[in-house]
C-alpha cells in the first residue's frame, strides 16, 4: 500500500487558535439558521432535549477524534484512523461516506449562498462561490484560516444580535421553553440526528491534522474548545428563538431566525440575518472543501482514488489537484442540480463516519474507563443514524452499499492482476 513521503507532506502552520477557528467555521455555519425548524417539527417541545442528545454524542465523537488525531496526525481524519486501527476496509468506508456525502453538502451550501445572495441566479452565484473559495484554498491553508476568522466573526455577531433582540423583547416567554418531549422519544432522537449535523464540523480539525503544529498537543485542545463554543452558541440561539416563537411556531418557520426577530418586533434585523446566513453558508462551504480535499488526498495516496490527486503543490503546500477536482465536481453539481432537498443522506454518512472513529478509539486501550465514551459514542451514532427520516436512511445506506461494491470490485481486480 502506498504511503506518503516527506516530499508529499503538507506544511504544519496552524496553531490552537487557527484550528479552533476552522472548527467553528464548520460548525457555526448555515445549519443553525435552518436546522432548528426541522428539529422542532420532529421533537416539538423536546427540541432542547434533542440538542442535548446531539451534544452528548458529539462530545464522545470529539473525544475519540482528538485522541486518534494526536496519535495519527495526518490528512484524512477517520479514514486514516479506521485504516490503522480496524483495517483497510473500515478506513475506506469512513472515507467514502465522508467524501461522497460532504461533496453533496458542498453543493448544497453553495446553492444556499446563491439563494440568499441572488435568488433569481442561485446557480450562477453558487458556482462563483465555489470557484472563489477553491482559489482561496489553493493559495494556502493560512489564507483559508484568515478568511474563516472573518466569517466566524460576522456570523457570531449576527447570532448574538438575534439572541439579545429575542430575549430582550416583550414577546419572549420562558413558559415556551418547556422541555417535555411532546414529539415522543422518537421525535427527540430524530431531532438529535438532525441537529448533530450542525456539530459535525470539528472533524475538519482532525482532517487537517497534517497541517497543525505540535498535533499531539494542539488537536486535543482545539477540538473540545471548538465544540464547547459551538454548543454554547447553539443553546443560546435555541433558547432565544424558542422563547419567542414556541415549538410549534419554530417548527413551521421557513426562516426561523428571521421570523424570530420579526416576532420580537425588530423586522429591520431580518435582512441582516439573511446576510449572516449567506456568510455562514460561505464559511461552511470553505471548511467543507478543505475537509473533502484532504480526505481525497489521503485516499488517493492509498490508490482508493486516482493517485494523481495525491500531489502537493511545491509552493503553496496544499493538495492542489485534489482541491481542483473537488471544486470542479462541486461547481458542476451546483450549476446543474438543486441538491438542497436531497442531502439527508449526508447526516447518515457523517454518523457512519463517526461510528468508525469511535470503534477505532475503542481499540486504543483495554482499560474499561477509557472505553466508556467510545461505546456511548458508537451506540449514539447508530441510534441517531437510524432515527433519521426514512428516506435519509434508505439513501444513506444505498450510498454506503455503492462504496462497498466499488471497494470489492477494486480488490477483485487487484487480486486478478497479481495472480
Amino acid at each position: 500500500m502506498t504511503r506518503s513521503g516527506p516530499a508529499s507532506e503538507l506544511r504544519r502552520t496552524l496553531g490552537v487558535g487557527d484550528a479552533v477557528i476552522v472548527g467553528l467555521g464548520s460548525m457555526v455555519g448555515a445549519g443553525i439558521f435552518a436546522a432548528l425548524g426541522p428539529a422542532a417539527r420532529a421533537a416539538g417541545s423536546g427540541l432542547l432535549l434533542g440538542l442535548a442528545v446531539a451534544a452528548v454524542v458529539a462530545y464522545c465523537n470529539a473525544t475519540a477524534s482528538a485522541r486518534l488525531a494526536a496519535l495519527y496526525p495526518a490528512s484524512g481524519g477517520t479514514y486514516v484512523y479506521g485504516r490503522e486501527r480496524l483495517g483497510e476496509f473500515w478506513g475506506y468506508l469512513a472515507g467514502w461516506s465522508f467524501v461522497v456525502g460532504k461533496t453533496a453538502s458542498c453543493a448544497a451550501m453553495a446553492l444556499t449562498v446563491g439563494a440568499y445572495v441572488w435568488p433569481g441566479q442561485a446557480h450562477a452565484v453558487a458556482v462563483a462561490a465555489v470557484v472563489a473559495l477553491t482559489a482561496v484554498n489553493y493559495g494556502g491553508i493560512q489564507k483559508s484560516a484568515w478568511l474563516t476568522r472573518a466569517i466566524v466573526a460576522v456570523v457570531l455577531a449576527v447570532l448574538a444580535s438575534v439572541v439579545v433582540v429575542c430575549l430582550g423583547s416583550g414577546a419572549s416567554d420562558a413558559g415556551r421553553l418547556d422541555v417535555g418531549a411532546s414529539g415522543g422519544v422518537g421525535g427527540v432522537l430524530q431531532a438529535g440526528g438532525l441537529l448533530f449535523f450542525a456539530f459535525a464540523g470539528y472533524a475538519r480539525i482532525a482532517t487537517l491534522g497534517e497541517e497543525v503544529r505540535d498535533p499531539a498537543r494542539t488537536i486535543p485542545r482545539a477540538i473540545p474548545l471548538a465544540l464547547g463554543i459551538a454548543l454554547t452558541v447553539y443553546v443560546c440561539v435555541a433558547v432565544a428563538v424558542l422563547s419567542v416563537l414556541g415549538a410549534d411556531g419554530l417548527g413551521h418557520a421557513s426562516a426561523p431566525l428571521a421570523d424570530a426577530v420579526r416576532a420580537a418586533g425588530v423586522p429591520g434585523l431580518a435582512p441582516v440575518v439573511r446576510v449572516g446566513a449567506a456568510v455562514a453558508a460561505l464559511g461552511s462551504l470553505l471548511a467543507l472543501i478543505l475537509g473533502v480535499s484532504r480526505t481525497t488526498l489521503a485516499m488517493a495516496r492509498d490508490r482508493h482514488l486516482p493517485h494523481a490527486l495525491s500531489t502537493v503543490h511545491p509552493r503553496f503546500q496544499v493538495p492542489h489537484r485534489a482541491e481542483l477536482a473537488v471544486g470542479a465536481v462541486v461547481a458542476a453539481l451546483a450549476a446543474t442540480v438543486d441538491v438542497r432537498g436531497a442531502i439527508g443522506f449526508s447526516s447518515f454518512g457523517v454518523l457512519a463516519y463517526y461510528a468508525v472513529a469511535n470503534a477505532s478509539a475503542w481499540t486504543l486501550s483495554p482499560a474499561p474507563a477509557t472505553r466508556v465514551l467510545p461505546v456511548v459514542g458508537l451506540a449514539g451514532c447508530v441510534v441517531l443514524a437510524f432515527s433519521l427520516p426514512g428516506i435519509s436512511v434508505v439513501v444513506g445506506a444505498g450510498v454506503l452499499a455503492v462504496g462497498v461494491v466499488a471497494y470489492g470490485v477494486r480488490r477483485w481486480v487487484a487480486e486478478r492482476q497479481g495472480a
